[in-house]
């Protein structure tokens, strides 16, 4: 990357009115991604602001300010975190996201000490383009469910017609608008979703009217300022619950096998961030800081009663746009996130939307999903041709979209966990390993890359 190409460095600080608004056009890009996992899973939206804010500050510390990444709800733990409220409520969920955030951990240990060609092995792209694909798929039913299904689960022509109206306008945003507009198709699509859903009187606005009522008649400052600003519904796991009550084994069953597939799209994402700003960040400062900010920040939000974080796109594709790379523009987009978690009337807005505005635009976003799993297949070139790699991706996708589960006395492996186990297992036991990778470059082993090189050399 060219120096002239760069207007705002890593380390470069903005002056102040710049600084604010380009802080919140990344608040911006990552804020309907963020809001809607909470809004899946019956986590609380405002919880889920702050502990993304939160967990990116953290971030930016673990990694020393190098990296200009924001951290935001991740999708691909909407249906563990599912299956673990249905198996233990709220604190399950805290508890695995936490167990999730160890794992984080523990890898980015490993590579400190062992280099990023274990994980590899364990993860190579056969395995993990069908488990996304799986988790895409997986949530297919329950966008669909919310975008026609009314809130007693009855078929509704207006609940479809809005999620139609939200979905067109998402499509519309990300094919044709231009610079900034762009960058926010989810956000664009759920407002007009929204607007367009209190055309059809199917918007509870009670809620919102409650509060701009209390605000309107705050007297004094104290009051105007007690009106506005609200503690968000926090799960703090000390005073709200004790590990005792958490069957600790199925949690982990659910939720840790999750964790090292987002951790191999962790690393696709500090690739692509490192061709974006022009610097090597899986060497300085290293991928183990990375993966280690990403658990901290996914502990962060176990403790807070948020959903586990993970390194954002919308965020990156606001950087190679811009080409504003400074961390103190990430930052804060961070502060601001806490702050509109703690203002009431924002909580009451986010939280009126109908589910068929969310069902809307959940079609895309799941479909991406699944479509990303599909693009990391073509973009490593691997030959389904081959019969390993045709056997392997053909168990996870059954297991994942089939549902199939293994259960025992006291708990349950879920169909994704088991699908991502079965993958990694036939990987590792089934004959010519070196197929699994494909001729891509993203997840191939050191010695692969140099065996490369010599040959390369050798010709």
């Amino acid at each position: 990357m060219k120096k002239n190409q760069v207007n705002l460095g890593v380390r470069e600080v903005p002056n102040l009115p710049k600084w604010i608004a380009l802080s919140l056009q990344h608040l911006f890009a990552m804020f309907g991604a963020t809001i809607l996992v909470p809004f899946l899973t019956g986590l609380s939206p405002a919880v889920a602001l702050v502990s993304s804010g939160v967990g990116t500050l953290a971030y930016l510390a673990i990694t020393k300010g190098r990296i200009p990444a924001y951290l935001g709800s991740s999708f691909a733990f909407i249906p563990p975190i599912i299956a673990a409220d249905q198996a233990a409520g709220v604190p399950g969920i805290m508890l695995g996201s936490f167990m999730a955030g160890l794992v984080y951990g523990g890898v980015s240990m490993l590579i400190k000490l062992f280099g990023t060609k274990w994980i590899m092995k364990i993860l190579p792209p056969v395995v993990v383009g069908p488990v996304i694909i799986v988790i895409g798929l997986g949530l297919a039913s329950t966008a669909v469910d919310m975008a026609m299904n009314d809130s007693e689960g009855n078929y509704s022509l207006s609940y479809m017609s809005i999620a139609a109206v939200t979905l067109a306008l998402t499509i519309i945003a990300s094919l044709f608008f231009k610079g900034f507009m762009n960058i926010i198709p989810v956000l664009f699509g759920i407002t007009g979703g929204y607007l367009f859903a209190l055309t059809q009187g199917v918007v509870d606005t009670s809620g919102i009217q409650a509060e701009w009522n209390e605000i309107t008649s705050a007297t004094g400052v104290w009051s105007f300022l007690g009106s506005v600003f609200q503690l968000p519904d926090f799960t703090l796991p000390f005073r709200d619950f004790s590990p005792g009550s958490v069957p600790i084994a199925e949690i982990a069953l659910i939720m840790v096998p999750i964790a090292f597939v987002t951790i191999a799209e962790h690393i696709g994402d500090q690739m692509v961030l490192s061709k974006v700003v022009g610097q090597n960040f899986l060497d300085k400062p290293g991928l183990h800081r990375s993966i280690a900010g990403d658990g901290l920040a996914t502990m962060i939000a176990s403790f807070l009663g948020g959903p586990p974080n993970t390194t954002y796109g919308e965020n990156i594709g606001v950087l190679a746009i811009t080409k504003v790379f400074s961390v103190f523009v990430i930052g804060g987009a961070a502060v601001t996130a806490i702050f509109f978690g703690f203002i009431g009337i924002v909580t009451e807005v986010i939280g009126a939307v109908p589910s068929a505005v969310m069902g809307g635009v959940s079609i895309l976003l799941f479909g991406i999903i699944a479509s990303s799993g599909l693009r990391m297949l073509i973009d490593n070139n691997i030959d389904l041709g081959d019969k390993r790699n045709l056997i392997i991706s053909s168990v996870i996708l059954v297991i994942g979209v089939g549902g199939a589960k293994l259960q025992f006395d006291g708990f349950a492996v879920s169909s994704m966990a088991l699908a991502t186990l079965v993958g990694v297992f036939l990987n590792l036991v089934l004959p010519g390993k070196e197929s699994a990778y494909g001729n891509g470059n993203m997840f191939k082993t050191e010695d692969q890359t140099q065996a490369e090189k010599s040959d390369d050399s050798a010709a």
